[in-house]
């Protein structure tokens, strides 16, 4: 399993009336998160486009265990438990200061190229990235 931490702070333009994050906006956590650990792992988007491959999400679960709030520090969590295939999944934990989890969910992206957005297989360099933290 490949593991990566990051740090946010809640920012006023993410929180609602109530001080509280607004739902629509744990999508961006997640990105953040997948974004960074990819780019622990030597690996990023633009790259890949450059390459012709895009990486659209196709499966978002997210679970509310307690709301984030204004100005709250947190660290998501950002997990690869297997290998990619044609479509690859990320697992994600908001966590408070005090490691407590407000926030988990999911994510699952496909690879696809771009001229006919038809999916394809995860790039060797992919692969080859993750093999020494995901046991087959």
């Amino acid at each position: 399993m490949f593991e990566h931490r990051t740090k946010l702070r809640v920012r006023y333009a993410e929180v609602d009336r109530m001080g509280y994050v607004y739902y629509g906006n744990y999508a961006q956590y997640y990105e953040v998160g997948r974004v960074e650990a990819m780019r622990a792992l030597g690996l990023d988007y633009a790259q890949l486009e450059e390459h012709g491959i895009m990486m659209p999400v196709v499966k978002m679960e997210c679970l509310y265990h307690r709301p984030l709030r204004y100005d709250q520090r947190i660290t998501v969590v950002t997990r690869i438990v297997k290998l990619p295939r044609a479509r690859m999944d990320f697992h994600y934990e908001l966590l408070n200061e005090d490691g407590e989890v407000l926030n988990t969910g999911f994510t699952q992206l496909v690879f696809v190229h771009r001229d006919t957005m038809r999916p394809t297989r995860a790039p060797q360099e992919f692969l080859d990235a993750l093999t020494p933290h995901i046991s087959p």
